[in-house]
């Protein structure tokens, strides 16, 4: 048996086991790696609008704990 026909009865059984079915698993499936992508493109937004929030230097321990 093909690596591929060997995934797609380890999908179905999956999708079975979770009263499911296969294409409503693959929906599921994209829908959460493209959540994903998103919010590495949603962080990577924020951090170039942060770009001016540079402090300018490093700071050491005692700097960071002064009060």
């Amino acid at each position: 048996m093909s690596t591929d026909k060997q995934f797609i009865e380890l999908a179905c059984d999956k999708a079975t086991r979770e009263h499911s079915i296969l294409n409503a698993q693959r929906c599921t499936w994209l829908e959460q790696d493209v959540s994903t992508e998103r919010k590495l493109v949603d962080y990577d937004s924020l951090m170039e609008q942060l770009v001016y929030a540079q402090p300018g230097k490093k700071f050491y321990r005692d700097e960071m704990n002064e009060r």
